[in-house]
């Protein structure tokens, strides 16, 4: 092959990807690939349907009960004692 064959051929190439660019970075760029890490992560997700309000508000309640708490105040009569 001569040097201009391989220069065309490369220029050829290069027009080729230029034109394709927006389809292939869909695929190979930096998006496409957390596209596929996220769908990948939720693929392991499902949605749990609950027909009892009721369940779910006292399950709110519990785990606000079951939260700790913080009061900056009775630190301070702590030390005041």
């Amino acid at each position: 092959m001569s040097i201009v064959a391989v220069v065309l051929l490369a220029a050829a190439v290069v027009l080729l990807a230029a034109a394709e660019w927006p389809r292939l970075s869909q695929r190979v760029g930096f998006d496409a690939r957390r596209r596929r890490e996220r769908r990948l992560a939720k693929s392991h997700l499902r949605v749990v349907h609950d027909d009892d309000p009721e369940d779910f508000a006292k399950a709110v309640e519990r785990d606000l009960a079951n939260l700790p708490t913080f009061d900056p105040r009775a630190k301070r009569d702590a030390k005041k004692d």
